[in-house]
């Protein structure tokens, strides 16, 4: 169904932007240094679910409507960026530990698998990312366009969903450890705040 000298640098590439720290990453990083390990990976099953929606929108050719209508992508910019502000706030009033009287929770293992995949969706460079890194490795003369941009997309998720568990297993295990001491624990969540809202105004500013 593929090339397999395109599938080959395709492999190669994407593992090189799956391991390149990036906003999904970064989020990921902050899910589980919030929620512990198991948030971490939740998260990341939820990008990874949201990357899969994205890669068979751009094999069906649906993508291509946010490349042809700007306001599109605006409009789902600002959303992406109203969202992660909203988890951000969430985040800074979030400063004492699990467990304590008054003191709201990390956010719970179905939250943070949604979170993972809403921030993912309402990207709309991701949607932009599939259309322009995709059909460069398609070959038009094998035939079945669509089928080949599904099994490559299904490739990246897989991948991503490999790198990105693995970085919130770990980030979710540090930060059970680091929580053991309140003050850490407070700090914990002023940097996911700072993340969370970065995120958002990395997205709120960026161009087309």
């Amino acid at each position: 169904m593929v090339n397999t000298s395109l599938y080959a640098a395709f492999l190669v590439t994407a593992f090189a932007l799956c391991v390149t720290p990036g906003p999904d990453m970064m989020f990921i990083v902050a899910m589980g240094g919030r929620g512990g390990p198991a948030a971490g990976v939740l998260a990341a099953c939820g990008v990874a679910c949201a990357m899969l929606v994205h890669s068979a929108a751009a094999a069906l050719g649906l993508s291509a409507l946010f490349a042809a209508l700007p306001v599109l992508y605006h409009v789902l910019r600002w959303a992406g960026a109203a969202y992660l502000l909203h988890l951000a706030v969430k985040a800074f009033r979030a400063r004492s530990l699990p467990g304590e009287e008054g003191a709201p929770a990390g956010p719970g293992l179905r939250r943070a698998f949604w979170q993972g995949a809403v921030t993912n969706l309402l990207n709309p460079k991701v949607i932009l990312f599939n259309i322009a890194f995709l059909p460069q490795f398609v070959d038009p003369e094998l035939g079945h366009v669509r089928e080949q941009l599904l099994a490559l997309g299904l490739t990246i998720v897989t991948m991503g969903f490999v790198v990105d568990g693995s970085v919130g297993l770990l980030s979710g295990r540090l930060s059970a450890l680091l929580r053991r001491s309140r003050r850490v624990a407070r700090g914990l969540n002023v940097f996911s705040g700072t993340v969370f809202a970065a995120l958002a105004l990395r997205l709120a500013a960026s161009p087309q």
